[in-house]
C-alpha cells in the first residue's frame, strides 16, 4: 500500500473548534472514568472514593461529586453506601477504552516524535479525548507493525 503524505497549505487547512461530543461523554467524564480505573489498579484493595479522585486530579471534592453524579446518571458507575465507586459494564468498557488510547498515544509520541515519556504522557492525556477512531486504528496498526505494542 502506497502512502501519500500531504502538508496542508493555508488554502487547504480546515480550522475548526474542537467539537463537543454529542451523545457521548465529555472530556471531563472520560477523565473521571480513566482516573477511577487508574486508582483502582494502583490500589491494593481496589476501592476508589470521590476523595481519591479529587486528590489525584487536584480538584475539589464538590466538583468530583458533581462529575460522579453525571456518570451515575449515565449508568457508567454505581456508588455504594460506603462511598466506594464501582463501574457498570459499560463504564468499565469506556474507562478501558480511554486508558488504552492514552497508552497507545504515549508510545506513539515517544517513538515518532521522540519526546520524553513525561511529555508524551501529558500530551496523550489531552489528545485521547478528541482523536478519531480511524486515526487510532492507524496508530495501533503503525505500532503493531513495528512490534512496539
Amino acid at each position: 500500500m502506497q502512502q501519500h503524505t500531504q502538508v496542508p497549505t493555508a488554502q487547504d487547512a480546515v480550522l475548526e473548534a474542537v467539537p463537543t461530543k454529542t451523545g457521548l461523554l465529555a472530556e471531563s467524564g472520560e477523565n473521571y472514568l480513566e482516573t477511577i480505573l487508574v486508582i483502582k489498579e494502583r490500589s491494593e484493595v481496589g476501592i476508589v472514593r470521590a476523595i481519591d479522585i479529587a486528590n489525584e486530579l487536584g480538584i475539589s471534592k464538590p466538583s468530583v461529586s458533581r462529575g460522579l453524579a453525571q456518570l451515575k446518571e449515565k449508568g457508567l458507575i454505581r456508588i455504594l453506601d460506603s462511598g466506594a465507586i464501582l463501574f457498570t459494564p459499560e463504564g468499565q468498557r469506556m474507562a478501558t477504552e480511554v486508558f488504552g488510547r492514552h497508552q497507545l498515544l504515549t508510545v506513539f509520541l515517544q517513538y515518532v516524535a521522540q519526546v520524553p515519556f513525561d511529555l508524551a504522557e501529558h500530551d496523550a492525556c489531552r489528545i485521547e479525548h478528541v482523536i478519531s477512531a480511524q486515526t487510532m486504528k492507524g496508530i495501533r496498526r503503525f505500532l503493531e507493525e513495528r512490534q512496539l505494542i
